[in-house]
């Protein structure tokens, strides 16, 4: 499970940052006042988005491993359909077979009963092909698999179901990616964090000015970020 900042981690800056500015206040100046609650106000955006980049990370990831076990349930599922028609095919090439040797040795009564042996759903197939007049008719089909009406009902469900599969991996795939984005933006965030949070060890406003700066631009920049993605899953 993906984790953001530690609202703990970000509440505990804030307030050591705190309890500098208060323990100093009567020595620093207006200015020194100012760059305390600058920092401050940033920490306290720092700890709102943290926490929604968290939460989201979190809600996306879950989102995917649900997706993919879905994708790895619906692929399993058309693997055993799959594998179904391949037998179901072999026993029509079977009985096919069993009616082509008694036709060619002309036991009618032999033919018959290899006939009235079909899978149903071969039957229609089989008359069909018989209509093309196959002795006679050179370019009637090889024989009944070949006829448009050939079906095998496990084949085409494994289809359906190898599609959804994939659509489901597809989404799998892109609630984790996702989910790394808001990770990203979680690092970014930790950054403004440690940058804004060592400057209160700077006496020297430049540097704490220059830190703030930074802070703050990858402050924005991580919130453009956030606002570009994705909202969580419900």
């Amino acid at each position: 499970m993906p984790e953001g900042l530690s609202p703990s981690e970000v509440s505990k800056e804030i307030s050591e940052h705190t309890e500098r500015a208060h323990s100093t206040s009567e020595q620093e100046s207006r200015h020194d006042r100012f760059l305390s609650i600058t920092e401050a106000l940033i920490l306290s955006l720092v700890a709102v988005l943290a926490a929604y980049s968290g939460y989201a990370a979190a809600k996306w990831s879950t989102d995917s491993a649900v997706a993919i076990a879905r994708a790895s349930g619906m692929q399993t599922q058309a693997n055993r359909l799959d594998a179904e028609a391949i037998v179901t095919r072999t026993l029509d090439f079977v009985s096919f077979d069993t009616w082509f040797t008694a036709f060619v040795a002309g036991h009618r009564r032999a033919e018959a009963l290899a006939a009235k042996r079909f899978r149903p759903g071969y039957k229609p197939a089989f008359d069909s092909w018989l209509a093309t007049d196959p002795l006679h008719n050179s370019n009637a089909p090889p024989g009944p698999s070949y006829m448009p009406n050939y079906r095998i009902a496990q084949a085409s469900e494994a289809q359906v179901d190898d599609t959804k599969a994939q659509d489901f991996f597809a989404e799998g795939t892109h609630a984790g990616s996702t989910a790394d984005d808001y990770i990203r933006v979680t690092v970014f965030l930790a950054t403004v964090l440690f940058l804004v949070g060592i400057g209160g060890h700077f006496r020297i406003r430049q540097a704490r000015w220059a830190l703030i700066a930074v802070g703050t631009l990858l402050l924005v920049f991580s919130a453009i970020q956030l606002i570009g993605l994705p909202e969580p899953p419900s």
